[in-house]
């Protein structure tokens, strides 16, 4: 065990932990140079694309030490976005140490600054990085000095590296080694090994990613999964490489997998710890604290056959990003779904990217909103997920909404601009703190429904991609919330129904009615788009019925004989909108949810 090193990459967004981790795989060579390509622990295209991490990847490398011995380092890549940063928690929670990556020509960034947070409340070892010191616009000395402001180090201990071209990398294996404490744990008491994380395989089942804190893991041994109280044989046990390894065991301190045929996804947790039947533990290990939900959106299929199908696919995704959660519900308008939670709009996108990428599900996704919680006047706390879930107005007596504590890194020259943003988003500035004289860090108090929708995108262009932004759940607040219902000839379409607090109301209602006007084909008879608050409109839009001309056959002769066709038509057109329904085309449905 006094050989065994475990440690994670954190960081911004963006500051180069794939590619730094891509030098270390080179250097160790656990790849070969055949195999190489970049990003080459993002096994997603979808992070390709994109040049995001999605995912956690555990990995094992062997490295020699300049003292002779050798030593193995089990690594794991975490992402840098804050919609992910569940999966930093539980990577953080299988580690002793952990690489402090931040960018020389960027410096410190929001997110840098709360998954360095997590790292110390979990005692870690940090070793801090400083990446991308070749760049000409790399500042080492600026950049070093933010570091040691912020963990306070000496300047020796910061290492300076470079992704793309290798400079460093020895340094920083020699400092994971020389840093990092050997894992505790002892192979005498009974095993216990705590998952965290797991994927479907669909020849071999679920395959469940652990750390062994104490005892031994040996192929074919029976274990228990504590927390479901569930037994299986461990059929296969082994190490992550760039493929799986089998091995006939593993001991305390290190990380693996283990393969027991299960295809049943409710039977195995993230956050689970295993043991064996024969010499069970005596508890559980504490480990993640409880996934919280954002932002919740309604996912439905398109065809309600497939209903069924989409269970499956959201059960086989949630083991792979135990951030998901979700429950079944029904809409009017759309048939049966699924209500799902997801840790922002990034998350949501990506799920719904997945479902359709990995599973073939092509799904419609419902107005994100937040959860609020309303009180009746009998006292009764309710929790609202839904337009729908909100109780009568003569039996509410208020209705609170969460806010957060959001924490903004920017260049000075663009604080006025964020101010009127957060501002025009119901926030206020709580404290503002020069980091350095280029750096400031601001906070506010932020309602949480509004920086569901364009936030992120509108602080990113105001500030040139100079703010970072990270944030925290704070409390409830009581809060002038409205429903508001938008209707199609005086029908309600419960899909498009939104809580907005009364001050936006009207301008929402409008903004969905115009985008409803373009969006929805024209029909024999005039449509009426609404917006309405209980009983009163609050935007109205027309779409003309489609002519046809009736008096084309009428050429010359009295003008009577014209104005009867007309009439006969107007009858006809008033009576088809009496019976005919306005039916909202799927594409019309994803087009006004993405609301700009």
């Amino acid at each position: 065990m006094k050989n065994i090193r475990n440690f994670c990459v954190i960081a911004h967004i963006d500051h180069g932990k794939s590619t730094l981790s891509d030098r270390l795989l080179e250097f160790t060579q656990t790849i070969s140079e055949r195999k190489m390509q970049n990003q080459a622990l993002d096994d997603m295209d979808l992070e390709r694309e994109r040049g995001i991490t999605i995912k956690s990847h555990a990995i094992q490398m062997y490295f020699n030490h300049e003292n002779g011995e050798k030593y193995t380092l089990n690594m794991i890549d975490t992402p840098g976005h804050v919609d992910f940063s569940y999966e930093v928690s539980r990577s953080i929670a299988a580690c002793e140490g952990a690489l402090l990556l931040v960018d020389a020509s960027q410096g410190v960034q929001a997110q840098t600054i709360s998954n360095l947070y997590l790292a110390i409340e979990h005692d870690l070892e940090i070793i801090p990085v400083l990446n991308k010191v070749d760049m000409e616009s790399a500042m080492v000395e600026e950049m070093s000095d933010q570091i040691i402001d912020l963990i306070g180090c000496d300047k020796e201990d910061i290492i300076l590296a470079s992704g793309k071209t290798g400079i460093g990398i020895l340094d920083i294996l020699n400092a994971v080694v020389d840093r990092v404490p050997a894992p505790t744990g002892s192979l005498d008491l009974p095993l216990q090994a705590v998952i965290f994380d797991s994927m479907f395989n669909s020849y071999r089942g679920i395959i469940a990613y652990f750390r062994i804190i104490n005892g031994t893991m040996r192929k074919g041994d029976k274990v228990l999964f504590m927390n479901t109280e569930s037994e299986y044989t461990a059929d296969e046990v082994g190490i992550l490489q760039m493929d799986q390894v089998p091995q006939k065991e593993l001991h305390a301190g290190n990380v693996g997998y283990i393969v027991t045929g299960v295809k049943v996804s409710k039977e195995i947790k993230v956050g689970d710890t295993i043991t064996t039947v024969e010499n069970p533990a005596p508890e559980a290990i504490q480990g993640f604290e409880d996934v919280k939900p954002m932002v919740f959106a309604g996912i439905f299929p398109i065809d309600n056959d497939d209903f069924e199908d989409l269970r499956d696919s959201l059960e086989k995704l949630q083991l792979n990003d135990a951030s998901l959660v979700f429950e079944p519900e029904t809409s009017v308008a759309l048939g049966f779904g699924f209500r799902c939670g997801f840790l922002g709009m990034l998350h949501l996108e990506i799920i719904q990217e997945r479902l359709s990428r990995e599973f073939d599900q092509d799904v419609i996704t419902t107005i994100p909103n937040v959860s609020y919680l309303a009180y009746t006047t009998r006292g009764k706390e309710l929790k609202v997920n839904t337009p729908t879930d909100l109780p009568d107005p003569t039996q509410m007596d208020r209705v609170e909404e969460p806010w957060i504590v959001a924490q903004v890194i920017t260049k000075p020259e663009y604080i006025g601009a964020i101010m009127t943003l957060a501002m025009e988003k119901r926030g206020n500035l709580t404290n503002q703190h020069y980091l350095t004289p280029e750096r400031v860090e601001l906070s506010f108090d932020l309602p949480l429904a509004e920086i569901v929708f364009d936030f992120y995108d509108r602080l990113k262009s105001i500030s040139r991609g100079y703010a970072s932004f990270d944030y925290s759940p704070k409390e409830y607040r009581a809060a002038d919330l409205v429903r508001l219902d938008i209707k199609l000839n005086g029908e309600p379409v419960d899909a498009l129904s939104a809580l907005v607090h009364r001050t936006k109301a009207q301008s929402f209602g409008r903004r969905i009615c115009k985008r409803l006007k373009e969006l929805l084909p024209r029909q024999q008879f005039q449509i009426a788009i609404q917006a309405a608050i209980g009983g009163k409109v609050v935007a109205r839009e027309t779409i003309s019925a489609l002519r046809k001309d009736v008096t084309a056959k009428c050429y010359g002769g009295d003008i009577s004989r014209k104005r009867k066709l007309l009439e006969k038509q107007k009858k006809g057109k008033k009576k088809m909108r009496q019976v005919g329904n306005v039916e909202v085309p799927q594409k019309a449905f994803l087009q006004v949810l993405k609301l700009d």
